[in-house]
């Protein structure tokens, strides 16, 4: 493994990269990562992404420059509505990154899926030299079968596998942002030999536990930041939350962001009569929600144990483990690949009596708590992305080098 220095003195500085992805570079901690480690190591970095009501269509972050290109409301509920946008999206961003390409030629283009065939939108500048990265957030047939409840053994899902694999053959580098993933890349795409495995790394220099400072205010505030999706069981921890509010009368369960799926949630915490007491917030930029994180009393990550939810390691984990905060957790797959007992709170994946039964040990046992948080704060600070960047880093040295 190279460290960061060696990447500094190997590299040809400084490299023109960019960030191809179909999100909202505000909000997507995993892209800034990526983005602000070249960054720092002295290259020209671009991210082309979608655009948020509101935002320039292009500004200077931290280092780098963010190209918002199209607009998006996460409100699809069918597949013509989704495939649409990321179609649009693709062609937008294809013609976007062959302009700046031809202007001042890319080294490195480091694609993020969801979808992958977005990698095929940089085809021009591969064609002329540029280093293709495609790194894989979301595993993408089985995101779509559980999005839109379609067969794994439907004619779409087996589609989706074929693109994944022209997509991973196309790029030069797989990143895989879990374990349990990379197994499944590498036996269905890819040659294992040219993918690697990176978890959603907390950056502490976001994630800092220093901004946890929360005053006894007398509310118990429990907070989920993320996307509004089936599979993250929100859901459940609003059927969980109306069991035990008599129990637990301070606690109050705040829930950032947006997706398919919050219509759906506005109307069982109106159903349930939690209005007072369960509040769906917009979603916030990554350094504002750390802020938010780091002064909950109690996180929670209700995912389903579903073929997509039980393997997609959540970001929220580690970054409130390095922020302090205690957590109770889904004991999916690969939640359980990673963790164990004595870093988080589990209660059994898709079931909202044993997720109210963990909620209220959280809240009538506050020592315990503060030791389970101890601990995986200390995990986190072994598992951070200072510790992990340089893997990142030596991955695009062998790429450019090669």
């Amino acid at each position: 493994m190279s460290s960061p220095s060696a990447f500094v003195d190997t590299m040809p500085m400084p490299i023109h990269a960019c960030m191809l992805a179909y999100t909202f570079y505000e909000n997507d901690g995993r892209v800034i990562r990526y983005a602000e480690a070249l960054a720092d190591e002295g290259a020209r970095v671009d991210a082309i992404v979608l655009r948020r009501e509101g935002l320039p269509a292009e500004e200077v972050m931290h280092g780098v420059r963010v190209l918002r290109i199209q607009s998006r409301e996460k409100n699809e509920r069918g597949k013509a509505t989704y495939l649409l946008r990321v179609l649009r999206f693709f062609v937008n961003s294809m013609v976007e990154i062959t302009r700046r390409h031809a202007e001042q030629p890319y080294d490195l283009i480091h694609v993020h899926s969801v979808p992958d065939f977005e990698v095929f939108a940089a085809f021009v500048p591969k064609l002329l030299g540029a280093k293709l990265v495609l790194d894989i957030h979301d595993i993408v047939p089985e995101f779509y079968a559980a999005k839109f409840k379609v067969s794994e053994r439907s004619m779409v899902f087996a589609a989706l596998k074929r693109a994944e694999r022209w997509s991973a053959a196309f790029a030069d580098h797989v990143i895989v942002a879990n374990d349990l993933w990379l197994d499944k890349i590498t036996t269905r795409s890819s040659r294992a030999d040219k993918c690697s495995a990176l978890i959603n790394y907390p950056d502490a220099g976001i994630f800092d536990p220093r901004l946890r400072q929360r005053a006894d205010d007398g509310r118990f505030v429990v907070v989920y930041p993320g996307t509004l999706n089936w599979h993250q069981g929100l859901d459940l921890a609003i059927a969980a939350f109306a069991k035990v509010r008599d129990q637990a009368p301070a606690m109050e369960l705040h829930i950032y962001g947006e997706g398919p799926a919050k219509p759906q949630l506005q109307q069982l915490v109106a159903d349930l009569g939690l209005g007072e007491r369960v509040r769906l917030l917009p979603p916030l930029p990554i350094r504002e929600i750390a802020a938010v994180m780091a002064n909950a009393d109690l996180g929670v990550v209700p995912k389903r144990n579903d073929s997509f939810g039980g393997d997609a390691f959540s970001t929220k984990t580690l970054e409130f483990m390095s922020l302090g905060v205690p957590l109770v957790v889904a004991d999916t797959r690969v939640d359980r690949f990673y963790f164990d007992d004595s870093l988080v709170r589990f209660f059994r994946a898709g079931d909202a009596d044993d997720l109210a039964r963990v909620l209220l040990d959280a809240y009538g046992n506050r020592r315990r708590s503060a030791e389970i948080s101890a601990r995986a704060q200390a995990f986190a600070g072994r598992n951070s992305w200072a510790e992990k960047k340089a893997d990142y880093l030596d991955i695009v040295g062998r790429l450019l080098n090669g």
